[in-house]
């Protein structure tokens, strides 16, 4: 335990909360369940070929700040991870097995993100790739997202992607 606050005194500091509500959400119930609807949106304005790169930091960040690997699922449009690659080396049935077992961040491409399920962090890397696969990720990694979606790469084509599901 850390000792008071100077100028506040009293007992010492219990440990922050793991997640505070927003300031204008209804202190009942319904704040997680439009939590968990809507997850948070951010880019990182990255170029084709530095997406990847930019979710990798994305990540890095994510666990440094003490979020669970197994809450991050990464998907590609273009070129695969390279873990999933050398994952994928041992077979179908073990790389998926990974993605089950849920304890570590898990990384998909578009074409076989369908399969993996929802986790409360969604990195997308949009690395390439046809528009069509960069749309199919950005939808899924919405529907994926619990509450945050990273989403990595020229915030044009990311931009022109959405606009053209809306």
């Amino acid at each position: 335990m850390a000792p008071p606050r100077p100028g506040r005194p009293g007992p010492l500091r219990p440990t922050p909360p793991a997640q505070r509500a927003p300031r204008d959400a209804a202190p009942a119930g319904p704040a997680p369940a439009a939590a968990s609807a809507t997850p948070q949106i951010q880019l990182i304005p990255a170029s084709v070929e530095g997406a990847l790169d930019a979710a990798e930091e994305a990540v890095d960040l994510l666990l440094d700040s003490g979020r669970a690997p197994g809450d991050v699922l990464v998907l590609t449009t273009g070129d695969p991870h390279p873990w999933a690659t050398h994952e994928l080396s041992f077979g179908e049935a073990a790389y998926w097995a990974q993605h089950d077992a849920g304890d570590d961040v898990f990384y998909a491409d578009a074409a076989t993100a369908g399969r993996a399920t929802s986790r409360p962090v969604v990195v997308v890397a949009v690395n390439g790739g046809p528009e069509a696969a960069a749309a199919t990720a950005l939808s899924l990694a919405h529907e994926r997202a619990g509450a945050l979606l990273i989403v990595c790469g020229d915030p044009q084509r990311i931009n022109g992607v959405l606009g053209a599901k809306a």
